[in-house]
């Protein structure tokens, strides 16, 4: 078997996202996927991912793994050439499932657990879709500000935080997502919240548990974006809430403020979507400066790295949760690597997602059902892209065949 083209695909909708397949001369072509800033992964494909993979054999995934991940630059963190070669690496896992006539999951050593508990990541439907810079002007909030669909979580936990705790009790949710504190650190630089705000973005903590007590696990999102003073007097004014963990707390880029942070705190430091590369996540997991390992598969160097990073974690008895708050390929590559890993954790889902744009863009999604996610049992990944979306308007495809 040999490549014979590689494929990008992108969406004027959803400028964000960009698609990766990959073609063989037996007809079988591989998906993936990465997120944002899609532009430079798109140069990086076809400039110097395609004309090395073009003619080789997909089969031999830890080979080209080496190759991508191993650039003369661009080899650490999230950059285009990471986000780039975790696309094109996904795609090659979803064609080893289709040649083996075996999900992804099992491949890499079969499944763990039957279905993992799934989280609630209070994203409204328009959540950083806008091609902008991450932050409080791209959180797509309705023109009203108001709830006028059912799956509106942003403006929910922001207005409404104990009926949203309600709704995704009732549809079998124990976990959510919430983000209150953004506004505050842009406003400052990350340098300084106030006693009046710090109450304020409190109020959403006290409304989930007064209206479900301590059903519902809180998960803290921070997007990196405190200093070390602040975001430990931020975790003190947390701990009487209880939250399940504080996620990207600080930049992770030092390590000893990471181990420095989660001393001052006894909650759970959850860390990070922005590490790629099983290097990047050495220090972190040895030093234990988190307590849960999150990884994003679309940007950690795809299902090679991800499942790497995975077993260093338990060697260190610390659990990984896939990250996923950007598209339904790395939503399901995540949920393969969680049901095999022995240490997987949760599942992230952003339900607004879910219930509508993903299902536009691929066939298959995982089975969600009263909180938890059950795996798509197809060969590969266990879904494709919609042969509606390769016909759209606003479609880019731009093809690598030599």
């Amino acid at each position: 078997m040999k490549v014979t083209a590689i494929e990008t695909i992108n969406l004027e909708e959803y400028p964000n996202v960009l698609w990766v397949q990959v073609h063989t001369d037996e007809g079988i072509v591989g998906l993936g996927e990465t997120f944002y800033a899609v532009e430079p992964a798109i140069g990086h494909v076809h400039q110097t991912i395609a004309p090395y993979l073009l003619g080789q054999n997909p089969l031999q995934i830890d080979k080209h793994s080496r190759h991508m991940l191993y650039n003369y630059l661009g080899f650490k963190t999230v950059g285009a050439e990471m986000r780039a070669a975790s696309a094109v690496d996904i795609a090659l896992w979803d064609i080893l499932g289709q040649v083996t006539n075996q999900p992804i999951y099992q491949l890499l050593g079969g499944a763990s657990r039957d279905k993992v508990r799934a989280y609630n990541t209070c994203a409204g439907y328009q959540y950083v879709r806008a091609k902008s810079e991450q932050g409080t002007a791209n959180f797509g909030m309705p023109g009203d500000g108001g709830k006028y669909q059912p799956y509106e979580d942003l403006v929910g936990f922001m207005k409404y935080a104990d009926e949203l705790a309600l709704s995704l009790l009732e549809e079998g949710y124990t976990g959510m997502k919430i983000w209150p504190f953004d506004e505050y650190a842009e406003a400052s630089n990350g340098t300084y919240i106030s006693t009046a705000d710090l109450k304020k973005a409190m109020v959403p903590f006290e409304k989930i548990r007064k209206a479900v007590g301590d059903k519902m696990d809180i998960h803290v999102e921070f997007h990196s974006l405190w200093n070390l003073p602040q975001a430990k007097r931020i975790a003190r004014a947390l701990a009487e809430f209880e939250p399940y963990w504080l996620e990207d707390p600080v930049k992770m880029d030092n390590v000893d403020v990471l181990c420095d942070y989660a001393a001052a705190t006894p909650l759970t430091v959850c860390g990070s979507e922005t590490l790629g590369t099983r290097a990047e996540f050495r220090a972190v997991i040895e030093r234990r400066a988190v307590g849960v390992v999150m990884f994003d598969v679309a940007w950690v160097g795809g299902i090679s790295e991800a499942r790497k990073v995975a077993a260093m974690a338990e060697t260190h008895h610390l659990p990984v949760a896939p990250h996923d708050a950007t598209g339904p390929v790395t939503l399901i590559a995540g949920n393969h690597v969680v049901m095999n890993a022995p240490n997987g954790l949760v599942q992230e889902i952003v339900r607004s997602y879910y219930a509508t744009w993903y299902r536009d863009i691929v066939t298959a999604l995982p089975v969600l059902e009263r909180g938890v996610m059950f795996p798509l049992t197809a060969p590969g990944l266990g879904t494709q892209l919609q042969d509606s979306l390769l016909k759209r308007a606003d479609a880019r495809i731009r093809s690598f065949t030599g």
